[in-house]
C-alpha cells in the first residue's frame, strides 16, 4: 500500500426530507445563485418547481444555465462563466447528473481564473480556488456529487480532458433517490455501467489493493450487477435507486484508490469516442469494458480475473483459473445486456474506423504504457477495432 493523503469534504444530505434544507445551505456561501441544468426532464418531473420555489420563499436570488449537454462543451463552460460574473453569483447549483455537475464544477474554477477557461481543463494547476458548489443529484453514474472531478469536452479541437482540484468538491450534495425514478431505462442501463467501471479501473489494475478496499469494491461491483438490471425494469423501485446512487459516490471518492492509483485505460480510450462522436458516456464504457478485458488475459493477469469470477460472481473455485476468468468476462456481458446495452460500435453510430489512429494518439498520452498490461498506440487501435 502506498502513502496517500484522502479526505472528503463534501457533506452528502441523503433521502428526500433533505431538500428543504437546500435554502440553508446556500445560505452559508451567499444569496445568489447559478442554477445549472440540462433539458426540460427536470422541469417535467417538478424538480426544478421545488427547488426555485424554495429559493423564493427564502428570498434567494437565481438565474440560469440551461441545456448542458450530455458531454459538457467548453462554450457552455464560457457562458456560464460570462453570466456568474455578470449577475455577480455567489452559489453555483446544479441539478442533474455527472455532466451538469462537470459543467457546474468548471464555472466555479472558471470564474476565478481570468483568462480562457480552456486553459485551466488542459492545466488543472491554474485552479486556485471556485465558487461554492451545492449539487443536487438526479442519476446514478459519475460519482461527480462528492469527488474532485470534471470532465469537459472541446468541440472544436475534438478534445475530452478530465481535470482533478481539490477545490472542486461540491460543498453539499442532495441525494434523493425518488429524484431518479424519471430516469429513462437506458440511461440507468449506461450509468450503471459507468459505476462498474470506475470499480473495474482499480480493482483491475494489478496493483495489490489492500483487503478491506478489495472487499468493498467486490461489495459495489455485486450491488451493481443486482439493482442495475432491476432498476431498469422497475424505475421506481426505491431500493435499488438508493444503492445505486450511493454506490456512485462511493466508486469515485477517492476511497478505492487509497494507496492504489493506476491509470485507467478504459475511460481514456472512451473519452475519445465521446469527444469525437459525442456517444453517451457509459454504453461506450460498457462495449470497450469486456474487449479491454479479453485483450489483456494472459498468465500475468489470470488470477486477477479469477479472483474477480470467485468473489464476485460466484464460479465454482474449483475450476481451471483460465476458464473461471472468461466466464467472468462473459458474465460481465451478461448484465449489460440484461440492462439492453449493445456490444459494438456500429450499434452507437461509429461507422468508420477513419478516426481511431488519432484517438488511439490521444489515448496513449493518458499514460497507458503505464498499466499492468501496458497499451501503446497499436493496442488500442486494435481494440477499437475488436469493438467495432
Amino acid at each position: 500500500m502506498y502513502n496517500f493523503m484522502y479526505s472528503i469534504p463534501t457533506k452528502i444530505a441523503f433521502g428526500k426530507e433533505n431538500i428543504t434544507r437546500l435554502p440553508n445551505f446556500v445560505k452559508e456561501f451567499g444569496e445568489k445563485v447559478l442554477l445549472v441544468y440540462g433539458g426540460g426532464s427536470i422541469k417535467k418531473n417538478g424538480i426544478y418547481d421545488t427547488v426555485v420555489n424554495l429559493l423564493k420563499d427564502n428570498e434567494i436570488k437565481y438565474v440560469e444555465l440551461s441545456g448542458v449537454e450530455p458531454n459538457p462543451r467548453i462554450s457552455t463552460v464560457r457562458r456560464g462563466v460570462e453570466l456568474c460574473r455578470k449577475e455577480n453569483v455567489e452559489v453555483v447549483l446544479p441539478i442533474g447528473g455527472g455532466s451538469t455537475i462537470d459543467c457546474a464544477k468548471a464555472i466555479a474554477a472558471a470564474y476565478y481564473y481570468d483568462k480562457d477557461a480552456w486553459d485551466i481543463v488542459l492545466n488543472d494547476s491554474l485552479i486556485t480556488k471556485a465558487l461554492p458548489i451545492i449539487s443536487i443529484l438526479t442519476l446514478a453514474a459519475t460519482g461527480s456529487e462528492m469527488d474532485i472531478f470534471s470532465v469537459i469536452s472541446n468541440e472544436e479541437t475534438k478534445d475530452k480532458i478530465g481535470i482533478g482540484s481539490e477545490h472542486l468538491f461540491p460543498k453539499y450534495s442532495i441525494m434523493i433517490p425518488e429524484y431518479t425514478y424519471s430516469v429513462p431505462k437506458y440511461q440507468t442501463a449506461a450509468g450503471t455501467a459507468d459505476i462498474m467501471s470506475h470499480i473495474f479501473e482499480v480493482y483491475l489494475n494489478g496493483r495489490e489493493a489492500p483487503e478491506i478496499q478489495k472487499g468493498f469494491m467486490e461489495s459495489m461491483l455485486k450491488t451493481c450487477i443486482k439493482y442495475g438490471p432491476i432498476a431498469c425494469k422497475e424505475p421506481e423501485n426505491y431500493e435499488a435507486r438508493a444503492n445505486l446512487m450511493w454506490t456512485s459516490s462511493w466508486a469515485i471518492n477517492g476511497f478505492i484508490s487509497c494507496g492504489n492509483e493506476a491509470p485507467w485505460p478504459c475511460h481514456a480510450m472512451e473519452h475519445q469516442l465521446s469527444a469525437y462522436y459525442d456517444v453517451t458516456h457509459g454504453h461506450g464504457l460498457a462495449i470497450l469494458t469486456p474487449v479491454w478485458m479479453e485483450y489483456i488475459l494472459n498468465e500475468k493477469t489470470v488470477e486477477m480475473f479469477a479472483e474477480y469470477g470467485k468473489n464476485v460472481f460466484e464460479i465454482d473455485k474449483n475450476l481451471d483459473a483460465m476458464e473461471i476468468a472468461k466466464q467472468a468476462i462473459e458474465k460481465t456481458k451478461e448484465v449489460y445486456r440484461t440492462m439492453e446495452l449493445s456490444d459494438t460500435l456500429r450499434s452507437i453510430g461509429i461507422n468508420t474506423k477513419e478516426n481511431f489512429e488519432a484517438m488511439a494518439k490521444k489515448a496513449a498520452l493518458d499514460g497507458l504504457e503505464n498499466c499492468n498490461i501496458p497499451l501503446k498506440q497499436k493496442d488500442i487501435i486494435e481494440i477499437y477495432n475488436r469493438c467495432f
